[in-house]
């Protein structure tokens, strides 16, 4: 129980134009360990994507531009007043849930101009897109560009004087950012908020763990991916009402709304599927 204190540098180095940040190590990181838990799936069962290279950098180019946008959307009238910050990608703002529909809409399109099975493919993706989620975290965590909402329990905290009004009630440990780069809102610096990127963190690593013990039980092509839609729309919906975000829909944030219409989509889907499995493509039982 307390308060970690976050004092980083949201920024490593910058030589000249170029400028490194923490939000940009682990989102590269991010990408590389995706493509190469990707590229091992793909081998363990056979299946060979013709210009894998090329397909790969183009999905990521899809998911960048999906997150961007989804971003912006969400912090829209902020972007009105400065378009230029629109292509600044290296001050954080990616949206996780753009970066999935960007690079799976991508990823799709490619296959099917190629005609390599779609099924399969996302399957062996599923994983790697959770580890690359749980991994870029870690650069929201140190930035602080994906906050939590201000924590009143007086025991986690410890400033009372600190913490809103309007606070989000108890969490089991709060995140205080002091560093005056810190990419969250200037009113929440030096002040206790929920560890949503803890959270969300969690989040993937436990869907991730359900996913790697199922790949090998001989589902239909495609439920991996479905359940990996479900499991993971139904974590983020919930964990984000520990965010401090606009209300977009129904009392409820964009995050939410998203997250929703996506578990939905991956049970549909995931039901769909085993209820179209044939019993001679049913996994003998022993």
């Amino acid at each position: 129980m307390g308060t970690i204190t976050i004092g980083l540098d949201p920024n490593i180095v910058q030589v000249g134009p170029l400028l490194l940040t923490w939000h940009g190590l682990f989102t590269a990181l991010a990408i590389l360990s995706a493509i190469w838990l990707a590229s091992r799936e793909l081998a363990r069962k056979g299946i060979v994507i013709p210009n894998f290279d090329l397909v790969a950098i183009l999905t990521v180019l899809g998911g960048v531009v999906g997150a961007r946008l989804f971003f912006v959307l969400d912090h829209l009238s902020e972007y009105l007043r400065q378009p230029w910050r629109i292509l600044a990608i290296t001050e954080g703002g990616l949206a996780v849930y753009g970066g999935i529909i960007g690079g799976t809409l991508t990823a799709a399109f490619l296959l099917w101009r190629q005609r390599v099975p779609i099924g399969p493919v996302a399957d062996a993706v599923a994983p790697g897109l959770l580890l690359a989620q749980g991994i870029g975290r870690i650069g929201c965590l140190i930035n602080g560009d994906a906050w939590g909402g201000p924590c009143t329990c007086l025991v986690c905290s410890g400033v009372a004087a600190s913490v809103p009004a309007e606070g989000l009630g108890y969490c089991p440990f709060a995140l205080r950012y002091t560093n005056p780069k810190a990419l969250l809102p200037p009113e929440l610096l030096g002040v206790p908020t929920h560890p949503y990127p803890i959270y969300d963190m969690a989040v993937n690593f436990l869907v991730l763990a359900v996913l790697w013990r199922l790949r090998r039980r001989g589902l239909p092509d495609g439920s991996l991916f479905a359940l990996y839609w479900l499991l993971y729309g139904i974590g983020r919906f919930l964990v984000s009402f520990v965010r401090q975000e606009a209300i977009w829909f129904l009392g409820l944030q964009q995050a939410q709304v998203v997250a929703l219409t996506t578990a939905l989509m991956g049970l549909v889907a995931l039901l769909w599927l085993l209820r179209r499995r044939t019993p001679a493509t049913a996994p003998a039982r022993s």
